[in-house]
């Protein structure tokens, strides 16, 4: 169940969100929602009403080196966007916010 939870993502867009008891995960990409609902759900002790998902497919990268160019691609991300029950937050993502 950890494996499946990688990260919260803490950015400026996700600390507005906290505001209105939505939090952003990055998560395994080939995790579906009931798997996350569950690892969530065990790991914060908190009831989840949605969640959405999205992947994010990876960039094409190159650089110029002495043997030429090298193509390369990031990674694919795959994101869980949950909203929480009213009255209940996630102190590990939303003590930042204010």
């Amino acid at each position: 169940m950890i494996s499946i939870i990688k990260r919260p993502i803490i950015t400026e867009k996700a600390m507005k969100m906290g505001a209105q008891r939505q939090y952003c995960f990055a998560v395994d990409p080939n995790s579906n929602k009931i798997e996350i609902r569950k690892a969530l759900e065990e790991m914060f002790e908190v009831k989840i009403t949605s969640i959405r998902t999205v992947r994010v497919k990876g960039k094409v990268k190159q650089r110029m080196t002495r043997r030429g160019i090298m193509r390369g691609t990031t990674p694919l991300i795959k994101k869980a966007y949950i909203t929480l029950k009213e009255g209940q937050s996630i102190e590990l993502v939303s003590g930042a916010t204010n």
